[in-house]
């Protein structure tokens, strides 16, 4: 059985931790491979910004899954702000790891360039001003708790009269791209290149999905 609920300051430490294993095995499950920095990006914001848009899984007392999300991206510190803030903070560039993440960006990004393609990036459309990030782990996928986890959010954004929400994930993470189709969101725009991540050394594109209530 498994429990959804708004997070507690109490399950900062605990949701820390499982934001280190959530997401094992897909595209996705680590950027550019310095976890402390990614956290800082895609997780501590929302526990310290937006909590009561953050929702975790809880399985036999245990921290199984989370939803973070925001209402409004317009009110909220941009992904790309909070990259460049984890960069200078984690010095970053001098980390072996994330140093070739950034090399491999950078030769992608020229790439990009040189045959005049769009690249991936932030989304911004008042039609769809909500976004959300989603990990469950591996042990708890099946159970319901993603099902769950997106029931609650929908909800939320109902309750608050949201005109819409926004996610972006990745063309190549099929499994993902199905999940979120069933929860009743649609692709949306183009596919462009995500510079600098790879999988099985395969370069990666961006799925952008919209949701309206």
């Amino acid at each position: 059985m498994v429990e959804i609920r708004t997070f507690a300051e109490a399950d900062r430490a605990e949701l820390r931790e499982l934001f280190g294993r959530a997401g094992e095995g897909s595209p996705s499950a680590s950027l550019w491979g310095h976890e402390e920095s990614e956290a800082a990006v895609y997780l501590t914001p929302y526990m310290d910004l937006a909590p009561d848009s953050l929702f975790v899984a809880v399985s036999d007392g245990t921290l199984v899954g989370y939803l973070t999300g925001c209402l409004d991206g317009s009110a909220f510190p941009s992904e790309s702000k909070r990259m460049d803030q984890a960069i200078r903070k984690y010095r970053l560039v001098f980390r072996p790891g994330p140093a070739a993440f950034f090399a491999r960006a950078a030769v992608d990004m020229a790439r990009i360039a040189i045959r005049r393609e769009l690249t991936s990036g932030e989304f911004e459309d008042a039609r769809w001003p909500a976004h959300l990030h989603i990990n469950v782990e591996r042990r708890a996928r099946g159970t319901g708790a993603a099902e769950g986890l997106m029931n609650r959010w929908l909800d939320r954004l109902r309750e608050a009269g949201s005109p819409g929400c926004h996610l972006q994930t990745l063309c190549e993470n099929t499994r993902a791209v199905r999940f979120f189709e069933r929860m009743g969101f649609a692709k949306h725009g183009p596919t462009p290149l995500v510079p600098g991540i790879r999988h099985d050394g395969k370069r990666l594109h961006q799925q952008t999905m919209v949701w309206n209530p």
